[in-house]
């Protein structure tokens, strides 16, 4: 008797063990949800300043068309993703856009000094820091969770579960892995 009240404990300590990884792995996959929706939300707010640097910068500069094509077809395409590999490529399409418009307006001096392009362009470098921080903890949790995932004994839950790894943000582009030349002339 003593022998099958033991056996009983240890299943019931299995199943308690399990629903206990179970909700770990719950718990930080809705972290892992939360924080892609925080990098949305830098999106957002970058995806809407967008329209008024680019027109702030159009003023000036008539004859740089496809500097704007390809910011406005970034734009459209993050708006348009449907995975979150989608949107990271997207993202980092749009921001080797927005390094081509930045090179563009220093060709131009008047625009350089314009008051309304300066703060529109502080506001993008904040905005920029602020997405860079999102992407941090969105990798961090990811981590956390992937770990859970693949790690013993809570791999046996999520398989059993069907807890599939989450997808880092990296970047997809080998020369901004690259450490930059400087030259001072």
């Amino acid at each position: 008797m003593l022998l099958f009240a033991v056996i009983i404990a240890f299943v019931l300590l299995l199943i308690f063990y399990g629903i206990s990884l179970f909700n770990t792995l719950i718990k930080n996959k809705a972290y892992a949800a939360e924080a892609y929706s925080g990098i949305d939300v830098q999106l957002k707010r970058r995806y809407d300043l967008i329209p008024n640097l680019v027109s702030a910068v159009k003023g000036y500069v008539k004859h740089e068309e496809s500097v704007f094509l390809k910011v406005t077809e970034a734009r459209t395409r993050i708006m348009s993703a449907t995975t979150a590999q989608e949107r990271f490529d997207a993202e980092n399409m749009l921001s080797q856009s927005l390094k081509s418009l930045f090179a563009v307006s220093e060709s131009y001096p008047t625009l350089k000094s314009d008051t309304s392009f300066l703060s529109l362009q502080q506001k993008l470098y904040d905005i920029e820091q602020e997405l860079e921080q999102a992407r941090r903890y969105y990798n961090a949790v990811v981590r956390n969770y992937n770990i859970l995932v693949e790690s013993f004994p809570s791999n046996v839950v999520a398989r059993m579960f069907g807890f599939g790894l989450l997808t880092y943000f990296e970047l997809d582009n080998e020369e901004e892995r690259k450490n930059p030349e400087v030259k001072l002339d």
